[in-house]
């Protein structure tokens, strides 16, 4: 697509414009974000998204139009598996749900530079050396059948990277100070547990975004489709959280069915000169995988002796802990 810059100028001021409407007046004051609030949010961000694929199918065409609609879709489903994350981190941390929202709207602006960076990088990779898609392919197939085969692990907390780097570069306080992530201790500006939480959110999306940013380069090389969709897929992800964070342990089965599309869409780039899968097909294959697993997961559970508690399991085993003087609320 020709795609003017003022074009990706304008489209990321509309979406400052929107988090800024977003955290400014609806969110203003930090407070509980309750399920009906965020399934409220989750048509918002969702009609946008449907609305802008209604304009490219108008400007562009019905394959441009599906090809960001295929690109959102496996955006989507991939931040499920960074939701589950997430609800561990703030599991551990025992963050108050009236911060929770203040966290990810940061987390959600780093995510984005992020996403941009690596979009771009991706892009110029694959205009000047055509075989990294081969590469992107092998290794979202490995990744695939990783995920597919993955038994859950038990991390030492003292040996994340991230808490590690954070307490040696920084003063950390052991006690949370309302929503600030900095703030002063015997005359000296020291990190908040709040802001060690971040650190992990921006982690996490930059270990995710390894995995989602090839993905979507199969679908397609055309860096705005790739951007958009991608900007789209992260700005409902802090109300899909807040959605589905009470549930989405019950999604038992969804990691085979994201290992099934990560394969998919691997093998897609592999095998690129030798057929091609109509868009139609690709879309068709992720939307019936995900209604498969997702049905599978809440009609045919596993019995309860056979389920662990991931979220349990991992939490106090994957971050370092945090003490708190300060009640917290829910």
């Amino acid at each position: 697509m020709a795609v003017s810059p003022w074009f990706y100028v304008a489209f990321t001021a509309f979406v400052l414009s929107m988090l800024a409407l977003d955290l400014g007046v609806f969110h203003r004051t930090a407070h509980v974000v309750r399920p009906k609030e965020a399934f409220n949010w989750v048509l918002v961000w969702m009609t946008l998204a449907l609305l802008f694929a209604g304009g490219l199918l108008f400007f562009y065409g019905g394959e441009t139009a599906l090809l960001f609609l295929t690109g959102y879709l496996i955006e989507q489903s991939l931040s499920v598996d960074n939701i589950f994350v997430i609800v561990m981190i703030f599991s551990y941390f025992n963050i108050p749900g009236k911060y929770q929202h203040r966290v990810l709207f940061w987390g959600i602006i780093g995510a984005l530079i992020m996403r941009g960076v690596f979009i771009g990088m991706g892009a110029m990779l694959i205009a000047r050396f055509g075989w990294i898609m081969y590469i992107f392919g092998a290794f979202l197939i490995f990744t695939g059948v990783k995920m597919a085969i993955r038994q859950d692990e038990e991390f030492d907390a003292e040996q994340n990277i991230v808490m590690r780097s954070a307490r040696r570069l920084l003063r950390v306080t052991s006690q949370y100070h309302g929503q600030r992530f900095f703030t002063k201790e015997a005359g000296f500006t020291v990190a908040t547990p709040l802001f060690l939480v971040l650190l992990l959110v921006e982690f996490t999306d930059l270990v995710f975004a390894v995995d989602s940013i090839p993905a979507i380069f199969a679908v397609t090389t055309d860096p705005f489709i790739v951007y958009t969709s991608n900007v789209f897929a992260i700005l409902g992800l802090r109300s899909m959280y807040f959605l589905l964070a009470g549930i989405v342990h019950r999604f038992v089965y969804l990691r085979y069915g994201l290992a099934v599309i990560l394969t998919f869409v691997g093998v897609k780039m592999v095998a690129v000169d030798f057929f091609h899968v109509p868009i139609l097909a690709s879309l068709g294959v992720i939307v019936v995988t995900l209604a498969v697993t997702i049905a599978a997961s809440l009609f045919f559970p596993p019995k309860p002796e056979d389920v662990i508690d991931e979220t349990e399991g991992k939490t106090g085993s994957i971050f370092g802990s945090v003490q708190s003087d300060e009640p917290h609320e829910d």
